[in-house]
């Protein structure tokens, strides 16, 4: 029963990783293509500070939630997090990394595209 729990979370913790839409993906092609790096803009995610907080368990994905541009679902990982802590290590730093990333190209990916400033910004670069 424990090694099919232990499968179980390992299976859900995989698949857990946020990911752009293809639509956020397309808009990225774009703004890479006129100049803009996505590296730019603020983070509002640090990656350091969310893989080095989840070697406790699930901290760094309460930190991805809690953020700006944070993503609600990451509660869900945290917790699935704690439950398999400490095995959960070995997935959570790196998804917490990579997670941290993916929010902040969303949230340049939003900058340019909602923010007033954000769009004028691109216009003249479309120009």
């Amino acid at each position: 029963m424990t090694k099919k729990l232990v499968l179980i979370l390992l299976l859900l913790s995989t698949i857990s990783c946020t990911h752009l839409s293809r639509s956020e993906r397309e808009d990225l092609e774009e703004m890479k293509s006129l100049g803009i790096r996505e590296d730019s803009a603020d983070q509002v995610a640090n990656p350091g500070v969310a893989a080095v907080l989840n070697f406790l368990p699930g901290f760094g994905n309460f930190y991805l939630a809690s953020g700006n541009g944070g993503d609600s679902a990451h509660y869900i990982y945290g917790t699935l997090n704690l439950i398999s802590w400490p095995v959960s290590v070995i997935w959570g730093v790196p998804e917490a990394m990579i997670d941290a990333n993916t929010i902040n190209k969303r949230e340049l990916i939003y900058y340019y595209k909602y923010n007033k400033k954000g769009k004028a910004q691109l216009e003249k670069l479309k120009k």
